[in-house]
C-alpha cells in the first residue's frame, strides 16, 4: 500500500474514533443486579434500547439448539397485554420499531424511536421481555420462518461450508451450533420447552439493558429501576466463558450444487478476554481486512485466483472463529488452497511490514468507529461487551491497545494461533 494512503486512512480511523468516543456513558446497577447503561447523545433526535440476556446457542445442546432465537421471534408475537399487531402498531405510534432474536452469546430485545418517546419504547422492551404471552399460533408461524431460513442457509453454498468449518474445527463444542438452530431440533421444540427456556434465562443477573440517544441517564435509570425492579435477584453477573477447544486440523471436501469453489481455512482464535485479542484482530485485518490484505493483493491482484475472499473473527467470550474464505473457479480450487496456506506460512515465518500494520491498525479502528455510528448500534456494542464481561468501555480500551500492537506481536500471535489449520473445499457438484 502507497504511504500517503495509509496514512490517510489513519486520519480517517481517528477522526471517527474521535466522534464515536465523544459520549457520555452512565452505568447503574439495579438492587437485584440488572445492569443499566445510558449514553447520553444529544447530537442525534433518535433513541435506541438494547435489552440483552446472556443466553444463545453458546449455551444450547444438539438437541435444543436454536431454543433462545426460536425464543426470542415468538416473544415479539404478543404479550399477556397486547397482541404482535398491537405491539407494532405502539412502536409505529412513536416513530420506531421492535424486534427480537438469538445469537451465539446473546439474545436481544431491541427498539428505536424519536427521543421524545424514549419512556413509552422503555416500556414496550420491558412489556415484551417481563410478560411474552407466547401465542401458539405464532409458535408456529416462526417455526415455519425459521426453517425456511435454515433451509436457504444450507442451500448457499458459502453458508454451508461455513456450518461444516464450525462443526470440524469445535467438535463437540457449543460454538458448532448455529445459533439457528438445526432443522431437527427446531421442528422438536415445544411452546412448553420455550416457557422453560424464558424462565431459565430471564433473571436479573443475566440482564443488561444499554440506552443511547438524546435522553437524561438518570431519569432512565430510574424508569428502568420501575420497570424491571421486581425481578428476583439472582447473584453475581452470570458470565460463564466457553470452554476451551482442540481444533481437530482436518480436511473437508464437499461437492454442492454451485457455480464456484470454496475454499475456507480457520484456525480457533483469542476470546474478548484474552490479551491477545487485539493482536489477533490486527493478524486478521493484515491478511484479509479489505482490499490492502495479502490475501486480496496475493490471491486476486498478482494471481488471479480469487472471485470473492476475506477474513472474519467475530467476538466472542471464548476462543473465536478465525477464518479465511476464498471463492474461485472450480479448476483453481486446488491452486487456490496452496495459496493461501502459503500466505498462512509467510505470515508464521515473517513479521507485517510497517506499512501493513499501520494500514491494519488503521482499518480496524475505523470500521469499529463507522459501525458505531448510530445509537442503535452504540447500545447493542454497550450491551454486549458489559455482557460478556469485559466492561461497557471496552471498545474504547481495545482502540487504545490497537496502538500499542508491535510487528513482533502481530508475529506471535499468527504463530501461536494459525496452527493447525481446519480446512474445507467446497466444489461444485
Amino acid at each position: 500500500m502507497k504511504p500517503l494512503i495509509a496514512v490517510v486512512l489513519v486520519v480517517l480511523a481517528v477522526a471517527a474514533s474521535a466522534e464515536a468516543d465523544d459520549s457520555r456513558v452512565t452505568r447503574t446497577v439495579l438492587p437485584n443486579g440488572v445492569r443499566v447503561l445510558v449514553r447520553d447523545n444529544q447530537a442525534v433526535g433518535v433513541v435506541a434500547v438494547s435489552l440483552q440476556v446472556r443466553a444463545g446457542s453458546r449455551f444450547e445442546s444438539p438437541d435444543s439448539a436454536g431454543i433462545t432465537n426460536f425464543l426470542h421471534r415468538v416473544m415479539v408475537r404478543g404479550t399477556n397485554r397486547r397482541s404482535s399487531v398491537e405491539l407494532a402498531t405502539a412502536a409505529e405510534e412513536i416513530g420506531g420499531s421492535l424486534e427480537a432474536s438469538g445469537d451465539v452469546e446473546y439474545a436481544e430485545i431491541r427498539g428505536t424511536a424519536l427521543a421524545r418517546n424514549w419512556e413509552t419504547l422503555l416500556a414496550l422492551v420491558a412489556e415484551v421481555a417481563l410478560h411474552p404471552s407466547l401465542p401458539a399460533q405464532f409458535t408456529e408461524t416462526e417455526r415455519r420462518l425459521i426453517l425456511s431460513d435454515i433451509q436457504t442457509r444450507q442451500d448457499a453454498p458459502l453458508s454451508f461450508a461455513f456450518d461444516t468449518l464450525l462443526t470440524e474445527l469445535y467438535p463437540g463444542h457449543p460454538y458448532a451450533l448455529p445459533a439457528a438452530g438445526r432443522r431437527e431440533s427446531v421442528e422438536r421444540l415445544t411452546r412448553d420447552a420455550l416457557l422453560a427456556h424464558y424462565r431459565a434465562i430471564y433473571q436479573a443477573n443475566r440482564l443488561v439493558l444499554a440506552v443511547s440517544g438524546r435522553v437524561p441517564p438518570a431519569r432512565v435509570a430510574s424508569v428502568a429501576a420501575k420497570l424491571f425492579g421486581d425481578m428476583p435477584s439472582a447473584g453475581a453477573p452470570f458470565i460463564d466463558p466457553a470452554p476451551p477447544v482442540t481444533p481437530s486440523g482436518t480436511r473437508r471436501v464437499l461437492e454442492r450444487p454451485a457455480q464456484q469453489a470454496q475454499v475456507l481455512v480457520g484456525f480457533a482464535g483469542a476470546s474478548v478476554a484474552d490479551p491477545d485479542y487485539a493482536a489477533v484482530k490486527v493478524l486478521g485485518a493484515i491478511l484479509g481486512g479489505g482490499t490492502g490484505g495479502r490475501l486480496f493483493v496475493e490471491l486476486r491482484d498478482k494471481e488471479g485466483l480469487a472471485y470473492s475472499l476475506g477474513v472474519q473473527n467475530p467476538s466472542r467470550a471464548g476462543p473465536a472463529v478465525l477464518f479465511g474464505y476464498v471463492g474461485t473457479a472450480p479448476a483453481s480450487a486446488e491452486a487456490t488452497e496452496a495459496a493461501f496456506l502459503r500466505e498462512i506460512e509467510r505470515i508464521r515465518a515473517e513479521p507485517p511490514t510497517t506499512t501493513e500494520l499501520a494500514r491494519a491498525r488503521a482499518y480496524l479502528v475505523g470500521t469499529q468507529a463507522m459501525d458505531r455510528r448510530t445509537n442503535a448500534r452504540q447500545a447493542w456494542y454497550l450491551g454486549f461487551f458489559e455482557l460478556v464481561g469485559v466492561g461497557h468501555d471496552f471498545p474504547d480500551r481495545y482502540a487504545e491497545r490497537l496502538a500499542r500492537i508491535t510487528a513482533a506481536d502481530v508475529q506471535v500471535a499468527a504463530r501461536r494461533y494459525l496452527d493447525r489449520p481446519t480446512i474445507v473445499v467446497l466444489r461444485p457438484r
